[in-house]
């Protein structure tokens, strides 16, 4: 059987081929594509390896170090993969990896986070907002037709009216003068039109009908401009995940690129739904390095790992634990989901901050953290304002807090204390906001951990911190932005701890986590290529390629077992 190389021609080598496969590659220097990807975070690995100068036999098995007859042999690093993934996540083709030349007049949809590229002001140092943007700047410069599409609110009272560009004046002047109201969607979308541009510095050019579930003007994109569809805030078909809608949506639209990661939780007609249409599906920029983030939460190179929680809902974030326990070598809990474990810890606590429905849950926990020897740290004490006297504010103790009083915020030996505990860290994750009853500019427990947190990553703590209110908090208090790492949706991460897969994730095509130089396996990698799946022992393997010098042989065989008694 023979096969022209193409870009998807990865995913049918190994995916659907059981048998021994004979490829015609045509021009060798395009063929690394097919199995090469450089993002890859963590190396499943290659247990034994032999070659001759027309035949390579590799067998696969999961964990353990590279073997070093591999490395010795290829003289570099190499990645081969046995297909599994890190808690639910694939390995997905990235826009970074996709060859530029195929972007040039494709028209590429590009689903964008609302909440970065919309919000008041940009700060090109923030890594967020540069990959955001970045993301649409390389593809309108490899001169894509692009679309974007997004799903902001309709309150745009945060956008510069400076940069509202005359269009937008000119259609509400004209409104007013013909005495008719204009529509407060078509008002706002305006507005977001031209803030785009102003950003972009480019023409951005309305593209409407989406929400008549029809779009105009789709065969005359001009590559010039940048086109932006309605708002899908309100349209239930986008939550729907309508198929219709999402052919509609993606009416001619040749590759879809996926930059909006705080969506990745949830199964959208614009995340998922439009990936059926389209031929190539690609995680952007930011999604891409937000999607690194998260793989590294599981990573436990570093120790000792400790993971500070904070937020509320432990029963719905309960499943989280397990995983967490199974890597964390210290759980602290500054939030008010502090009280139920304080409450399961057999502390005195507040009644009213109890929830009696999320005992089960808080008693596992901390059952599952002293079974894996993990130390839970909570308030040892609290700032609390007095219900009748707003401005009375006292530090009590957590376990005698008088009536009357509410918790507001850690007290002063509850921050010494976190400090203590994470001076040893060498990882630490920050998920979830430190907030109680309401907070007090006093105090300001959240501000005073996130200047701890500064501290501790200017030395040799990798920091992770997740959720808008942590990141807001880091991004205040903190003197240099590129020394901690922030993932501002903490919904998608939370679902990634459950061990949930991502939809928007899964949604992306695949790719595969290995390079190799097919000059250093093969006298003469131009040769066709003879693949043999299960190749067992590599016998006939071996014996073939001694009878065929014309060709060159891979052999793949994932039973260590099989091949070693070989």
């Amino acid at each position: 059987m023979f096969l022209p190389f193409s870009h998807g021609a990865g995913s049918i080598f190994m995916n659907i081929l059981y048998e021994p496969l004979l490829l015609n590659i045509s021009c060798f220097s395009d063929f690394p594509k097919l199995l090469k990807h450089k993002t890859c975070s963590y190396a499943p690995n290659v247990t034994k390896f032999q070659k001759y100068n027309n035949a390579v036999l590799l067998a696969m098995q999961g964990n353990g170090e590279l073997a070093g007859d591999v490395t010795n042999s290829f003289n570099h690093k190499v990645y081969i993969n046995n297909g599994g993934e890190l808690n639910g996540i694939p390995h997905i083709q990235t826009l970074r990896e996709f060859p530029r030349k195929e972007l040039f007049g494709k028209a590429v949809m590009v689903r964008f986070d609302s909440n970065i590229l919309l919000k008041q002001e940009h700060n090109q140092k923030n890594q967020s907002d540069f990959n955001a943007l970045f993301t649409i700047q390389y593809l309108h410069e490899a001169e894509a037709k692009v679309i974007l599409v997004s799903d902001w609110k309709t309150n745009t009272s945060e956008l510069h009216l400076e940069q509202v560009a005359g269009r937008y004046l000119l259609e509400v002047f004209l409104a007013s003068l013909c005495w008719f109201e204009l529509p407060y969607w078509r008002n706002n979308y305006l507005y977001v039109v031209d803030f785009l541009s102003g950003i972009f510095q480019i023409q951005v050019v309305p593209l409407q009908g989406i929400s008549c579930n029809k779009l105009s003007k789709v065969k005359d994109l001009q590559k010039e401009n940048i086109y932006l569809i309605e708002s899908l805030y309100n349209i239930k078909d986008e939550v729907a995940n309508c198929l219709e809608f999402s052919r509609v949506l993606s009416t001619g639209v040749d590759i879809f690129v996926n930059d909006s990661f705080s969506s990745s939780h949830k199964v959208l007609a614009s995340t998922v739904g439009v990936t059926r249409f389209c031929y190539a599906c690609l995680a952007g920029f930011h999604f891409e390095v937000k999607l690194r983030l998260v793989k590294n939460l599981a990573e436990t190179n570093k120790k000792p790992y400790v993971a500070i929680i904070g937020g509320g809902n432990l029963a719905e974030k309960a499943a989280s634990f397990r995983f967490l326990a199974s890597r964390c070598h210290g759980f602290v809990f500054v939030g008010m989901m502090s009280f139920q474990i304080m409450h399961a810890s057999r502390v005195q606590v507040p009644i009213d901050f109890v929830d009696h429905k999320a005992l089960p849950e808080a008693l596992d926990i901390v059952r599952l953290a002293r079974d894996n020897n993990v130390k839970i740290l909570y308030p040892k004490d609290f700032w609390c304002r007095n219900k009748y006297n707003r401005k009375q504010l006292h530090v009590f103790p957590s376990h005698e807090i008088l009536d009357g009083w509410v918790p507001i915020d850690l007290g002063p030996i509850t921050l010494d204390e976190i400090g203590s505990l994470l001076s040893d860290c060498k990882k630490i994750t920050w998920i979830g906001p430190v907030k109680f009853a309401d907070g007090s500019e006093e105090t300001n427990g959240g501000s005073k951990l996130a200047k701890i947190l500064d501290q501790l990553s200017k030395g040799n703590c990798e920091t992770t911190v997740v959720g808008t209110t942590a990141c807001n908090l880091v991004t205040q208090e903190t003197s240099s932005l590129s020394s901690i790492n922030m993932v501002e949706n903490a919904s998608a991460v939370w679902e990634f701890l459950k061990g949930r897969k991502l939809p928007g994730v899964m949604a992306v095509d695949r790719a595969y986590p290995f390079e190799i130089k097919w000059n250093n396996v093969y006298s003469d990698p131009t040769q066709s290529l003879v693949v043999d799946i299960g190749s067992g022992n590599g016998l006939f393997l071996f014996e073939m390629a001694r009878k065929r010098k014309d060709l060159n042989f891979l052999g793949l065989e994932m039973n260590e077992k099989v091949h070693t008694r070989s």
